[in-house]
């Protein structure tokens, strides 16, 4: 078993930091929903502003509200404006890879979505894994890389 990238919200603006409260992130539920990321699922959170890198679990705010909250001991990680990164990862076996499509999604400087992205991994005719970022529609963002099967 593998640990993967299940999806992503990239790129979202802390809008509040709030020490005193029960540990854990709160996020609009639209954008976990975009993303694929449960309520109550841990999550890495990677602070682009900062470098910090911590886990913690998600809570639902007010759906529409466009929330990005860290709470408790992750409020000292994160200030209000930070852009940050917010992923889940699940457990499978290398053969499910390609069957795999985490969803990734990006945003503007108010929290609205600004991109849908899916991450692809594929054999080739070889048996090399390639990779590619597809937007809404399926098209390749970007040349695929090509990977070696260990």
């Amino acid at each position: 078993m593998r640990k993967i990238v299940a999806g992503k919200l990239h790129g979202i603006n802390v809008t509040e930091a709030n020490l005193n409260y029960h540990g854990s992130i709160t996020l609009d539920p639209a954008h976990c929903e975009a993303a694929g990321i449960l309520p109550m699922e841990f999550v890495e959170i990677w602070n682009k502003n900062s470098g910090a890198r911590i886990s913690t679990y998600v809570m639902l705010g007010e759906r529409g509200s466009r929330c990005c909250i860290l709470n408790g001991a992750a409020a000292r990680t994160c200030q209000p404006g930070d852009q940050i990164i917010v992923c889940n990862s699940i457990y499978l076996n290398e053969t499910e890879i390609t069957s795999l499509k985490p969803r990734i999604v990006t945003f503007d400087q108010d929290n609205h979505i600004s991109d849908r992205l899916t991450y692809s991994v594929d054999l080739d005719a070889h048996g090399q894994y390639t990779f590619s970022i597809l937007d809404e529609s399926q098209e390749a963002l970007a040349i695929p890389a090509l990977v070696s099967r260990a």
